[in-house]
């Protein structure tokens, strides 16, 4: 089968829409010393009702296993941007919490990241913007 069908190439293209994306955030964000997965982590705390939250709902949230967010909480925790608060009975329930300096971060990085994404749309119309996030939705 050498031609793909137009469901086919919807995963296709989604990915190297996100990638491009991904590679030019990645790279904008590490000037604030975070990855826009590390962004979107604190965007999530930061959010969140308290914010805080357990590591299995922050990994939902972020659309990684439970295993992928602890692999990126760790040197999150190291470099002072989240604290995690460890239950002795059950890991999977442990909380995590933006620290002062996690916040500060988020903040700034919030800054940066509203441009890219605005990079990003500069061709499309309002309602040409409206109609690819109503589409996306739906997938």
């Amino acid at each position: 089968m050498s031609q793909f069908t137009e469901s086919m190439q919807l995963p296709m293209l989604l990915s190297r829409s996100y990638g491009a994306f991904s590679k030019k955030i990645d790279r904008t964000l590490s000037a604030h010393g975070i990855s826009f997965t590390e962004y979107l982590v604190l965007h999530q705390l930061c959010n969140a009702p308290e914010q805080v939250m357990s590591r299995i709902t922050l990994a939902e949230s972020v659309h990684l296993t439970a295993s992928g967010v602890t692999r990126l909480l760790n040197p999150m925790e190291k470099i002072g941007l989240v604290s995690k608060e460890k239950n002795n009975r059950d890991a999977r329930v442990s909380l995590v919490a933006p620290t002062k300096a996690g916040k500060q971060i988020y903040r700034d990085a919030s800054v940066t990241y509203q441009n890219c994404a605005d990079a990003l749309a500069k061709n499309l119309s309002e309602r040409q913007l409206a109609n690819v996030i109503e589409l996306l939705e739906k997938l």
